[in-house]
């Protein structure tokens, strides 16, 4: 398994291949006056995100075959791609986060515990792992659960017919894994089925990662008596993903209204016992109706909520607000290259428009996210010095300084990179005295979002810089991330964010293979720096932790990636649900949500 989205479901069950972006980083500032002035600026009222609690308990007793309500928040139809192996963003893992098919359930510092349906024993030596299925578990259909379940997964994301994301230089560590991919075995030679409850899995290496999830692990099942009969190649489209997956989760599917809605119910198979609860219901409502929605009552959880909203909920007495640190970051990419399809691989262009590093430092650093995280998201984001977030305490570096606002500073790397204003229009020109625009791609929302993005515009004119839309507009939540991921040509650079869940090793994100790594930055430094962060070596937690300081250092200087936002994780709760913790290591689990009334407090 890989980089995972960490859309933390209710046991903190590992999520094991980062998605594509949560559509939360669209969260933006106030509108600006007019264009030379910065946003309206609200009443400084900053949130003490530590008195934010992780808990809430409300006393009474619980009703019988209650039914949970809950918000997808997206501007956006949801895909409903509903299998872990081909999904690819945090709306469709939001809804399978109540039916998830994982083994593992993690600890407060995100390592797998004997919790989960699967036990991992790690022999390091050998470079090998056992997975063991414990106890009689069933899949919603009644089916047990047996190893042939543990394995299919790798034969999906392996075959040289899947065209999913999960096939990376992770994946590969796999003994066997390329071969198989490749049409030159049958089987992948580094599984093995030891009986029907365990099975054995040879790496090429075994570092730290292995014990959250990482060197090629996959921490899901696959029912294989419902997929085996489907070709890879038209899983994806099969009604077995579509309409009717089976699911080893507290709830199974039972109504789906493709992009609208979803109906689960309980699963009396699942191991851990019967969900308290009979129902759940996950309908999409647009980011600019959540906290309408939460005020009347439509609502017990939302799937996210967005700290520029704070203000319209933080006084309603139907609800609690908790507050987590957040495994995400926001962040500006630059297109440096492309993602060859057949070879899996990046491919970096050095004579790609934005590869200046002092153009993009002179970007970042003409970017005034001091005003937006300190008045418009009340201490709920801050801006961010590194792509590791501050909750993965031993490898983020906080002795970074990251790049401030310092319009100065970026006038003089213009300057001194041959980005000049040879005409006297106020717009520089590139090194060649040609007329130079840069084309942002950014994710269409409220009229906010579209104010904190005319706000950057207008930063980057300051310093003499014409960056312009792609496509004239800000583009919708899919259409975005298509054109990103197909290395469209309209766009030079692009703001999105990712939830780094778990696992906090970057090599899912910016390996040469990962076909997540948007810029398509590549360097054989970077390699070996990803490397060694997850090497033999750093089963030695001191060198691992140095490992990650520099490849963070690296990043840094490289500026192909800019981070922004660090952000606080808002989650409002109606009072009609008996107690919900969100600790990570401690979040209740889905099958014990009680609640206290038939339908959720106005």
């Amino acid at each position: 398994m890989t980089k995972k989205w960490l859309i933390t479901v209710v046991t903190l069950t590992i999520i094991l291949l980062l998605t594509a972006c949560k559509s939360s980083d669209k969260e933006q500032a106030s509108e600006a006056k007019d264009s030379n002035d910065k946003p309206a600026q609200t009443e400084d009222n900053k949130v003490d995100t530590s008195t934010l609690p992780f808990e809430v308990t409300n006393e009474g007793d619980a009703v019988q075959d209650g039914t949970l309500h809950v918000g997808l928040v997206t501007d956006s139809p949801f895909k409903g791609v509903f299998s872990w192996e081909y999904y690819l963003d945090a709306y469709d893992a939001a809804i399978m986060n109540y039916t998830t098919n994982s083994l593992f359930v993690l600890d407060e510092d995100f390592l797998i515990t004997d919790k989960g349906v699967a036990k991992l024993d790690v022999d390091a030596a050998n470079k090998k792992v056992l997975i063991t299925i414990q106890g009689d578990v069933k899949w919603s259909d009644g089916t047990p659960l047996t190893a042939d379940d543990l394995i299919y997964p790798y034969e999906i994301i392996g075959h040289p017919d899947y065209e999913g994301v999960r096939y990376d230089d992770d994946f590969k560590n796999i003994i066997g894994a390329e071969e198989y991919h490749d049409g030159k075995a049958d089987t992948i030679a580094g599984i093995k089925k030891i009986d029907d409850k365990s099975i054995e899995i040879a790496f090429k290496k075994v570092s730290p990662a292995i014990y959250s999830g990482g060197d090629g692990l996959w921490g899901y099942a696959a029912p294989k008596h419902q997929l085996a009969s489907i070709a890879v190649k038209d899983l994806i489209s099969s009604d077995a993903v579509r309409k009717n997956p089976i699911t080893l989760g507290p709830f199974k599917f039972d109504n789906i209204v493709n992009g609208e809605s979803v109906q689960l119910v309980a699963n009396e198979h699942y191991f851990k016992g019967k969900p308290k609860i009979e129902k759940v219901v996950v309908q999409v409502v647009p980011s600019t109706s959540v906290g309408e929605a939460l005020k009347t009552g439509k609502f017990d959880l939302t799937s996210e909520f967005r700290a520029n909203q704070y203000d319209s909920i933080k006084n309603l007495t139907n609800i609690s607000i908790l507050g987590r640190p957040e495994l995400a970051y926001s962040y500006l990419g630059f297109k440096l290259g492309h993602y060859d399809q057949e070879k899996g691989e990046n491919v970096y262009d050095e004579k790609a428009k934005m590869n200046d590093t002092d153009l993009r430092k002179a970007i970042a650093y003409a970017m005034d996210i001091e005003t937006v995280t300190d008045k418009f998201y009340q201490g709920l984001r801050v801006r961010a010095n590194s792509l590791i977030p501050p909750a993965f305490k031993s490898y983020y570096d906080n002795t970074l300084e990251g790049y401030h606002y310092d319009p100065e500073k970026a006038k003089q790397l213009l300057d001194a990179a041959g980005y000049k204003d040879t005409d006297g229009d106020g717009i520089r020109e590139d090194k060649d005295g040609n007329k130079f625009a840069i084309r942002l791609a950014a994710i269409a929302g409220s009229d906010t979002d579209e104010a904190i993005v005319e706000y950057y515009r207008q930063n980057w004119r300051d310093v003499g810089l014409d960056v312009q839309l792609t496509t004239g507009r800000l583009l919708e939540f899919n259409n975005f991330y298509e054109k990103v991921q197909a290395d469209d040509p309209e766009i030079d650079m692009y703001m999105a964010a990712w939830g780094t869940g778990t696992n906090p090793s970057p090599a899912g994100l910016y390996s040469k293979g990962a076909s997540f790594n948007y810029s398509r930055y590549v360097s054989d430094d970077l390699t070996k720096l990803l490397n060694n962060i997850d090497s033999e070596a750093a089963l030695d937690a001191h060198y691992r932790a140095q490992a990650f300081r520099a490849w963070q250092v690296y990043m840094n200087d490289k500026a192909t990636i800019i981070p922004m936002y660090f952000r606080t994780e808002i989650i409002p709760v109606n009072k009609r649900i008996k107690n919900y913790n969100i600790q990570y290591g401690n979040t209740t689990e889905k099958q014990n949500i009680e609640l206290l009334a038939e339908t959720p407090i106005k």
